[in-house]
C-alpha cells in the first residue's frame, strides 16, 4: 500500500504527543505547534498540559488530552477523543518515560514493574490505541521513544535498560507488518539529555545534551526516512560498538564500570 508523506512541519496535520508535560515532550510540542501541527498533548498532569497550551504559538495549536499510559482502555478512549475533536491522527509519538537507577544491593522487583508499566506497556497501550484506525486508512506514522541504554545491559540500569530494550525489540518486530499496511513505525533512541529524570544520576553523563538540542535532533530525524532516530551521534556510535562486542569482551568492560 502507498504510505502517505508526513513532513515534520507546516502541513497542518494532527500530531498526538504523549509525555508532553515536561522535558523533551513539552519543548517538542511547542516546536511542532509553531511549525504548523495541531498537537494533541497527553500526560497525567492536567495542569501542566493547560500551562503548555497557554504557551503555544496560537490558540488551539496545543490541545490538552490528559491520560495515563498504564491504562489501556483509557488510551483507546483518548485516541478516539483526539480523532473526534481534531480529525485523523497523522503522527503519534509515545514519549513517556520513567527512570530510577538501581544498584544490586537495592534490587527491587517493584521498581522493575513500575518502569515496565510506563516505559514498555505504555507503548503497547499506545500502539493498540492508534494502530487500528491507521491501518484502516492505510497511512500514518507512529514513533516510540526508547533509549541508547536499550542497546545493551549496563550496570545499575537494569530496570530502565530492560524496559527500553523491550521497546526497541517491539518496534523491530512490528515494523515489517505495519509497513505492509501503509503505516510507518519508527524508534527514537536518545542518549543522556538533561531532564528531571537524568538529574537523578550521580555519575558524569557522557555527551550530555540540553533539551533544546535533543528536540532539534528529533525534528531533523522526522524529516528523514530511517527506522531509527538516534543522538548524539558520537555516543550512539560508541553504544553501537558495544552492541557488536562478544560477551566476554563486553562483560569485562562493564565490570570495570562498576570499579570506576
Amino acid at each position: 500500500m502507498q504510505q502517505a508523506q508526513t513532513g515534520s512541519g507546516g502541513d497542518g496535520g494532527v500530531f498526538w504527543l504523549v509525555g508532553a508535560s515536561s522535558g523533551i515532550g513539552r519543548a517538542l510540542a511547542l516546536r511542532l505547534a509553531a511549525a504548523g501541527w495541531q498537537v494533541a498533548a497527553t500526560a497525567r498532569r492536567a495542569e501542566a498540559l493547560e500551562d503548555l497550551a497557554a504557551k503555544a504559538p496560537g490558540p488551539g495549536r496545543v490541545i490538552p488530552f490528559p491520560g495515563d499510559v498504564t491504562d489501556a482502555a483509557a488510551m483507546a478512549e483518548l485516541a478516539t477523543a483526539v480523532e473526534g475533536h481534531l480529525g485523523p491522527i497523522d503522527r503519534a509519538l509515545f514519549n513517556q518515560g520513567d527512570y530510577e537507577p538501581m544498584a544490586l544491593e537495592d534490587f527491587d522487583p517493584a521498581l522493575f514493574e513500575r518502569l515496565m508499566r510506563v516505559n514498555y506497556l505504555g507503548m503497547v497501550h499506545g500502539l493498540a490505541a492508534v494502530m487500528p484506525a491507521m491501518i484502516r486508512r492505510g497511512r500514518g506514522e507512529i514513533l516510540l521513544t526508547a533509549s541508547l541504554a536499550g542497546y545493551r545491559g549496563l550496570p545499575r540500569a537494569a530496570p530502565y535498560a530492560a524496559s527500553k530494550a523491550a521497546v526497541i525489540s517491539l518496534a523491530e518486530s512490528l515494523q515489517p507488518e505495519l509497513a505492509q499496511q501503509g503505516v510507518r513505525l519508527r524508534v527514537i533512541n536518545p542518549g543522556f539529555v538533561r531532564t528531571p529524570l537524568t538529574d537523578k544520576n550521580r555519575f558524569p553523563m557522557p555527551f550530555l545534551m540540553e533539551t533544546d538540542e535533543a528536540v532539534e535532533a528529533i525534528l531533523r530525524g522526522l524529516e528523514r526516512r530511517g527506522f531509527e532516530i538516534r543522538f548524539p551521534r558520537p555516543f550512539a556510535l560508541i553504544m553501537q560498538g558495544l552492541r557488536l562486542l562478544p560477551y566476554g569482551v563486553f562483560l569485562r568492560i562493564t565490570r570495570r564500570m562498576i570499579k570506576a
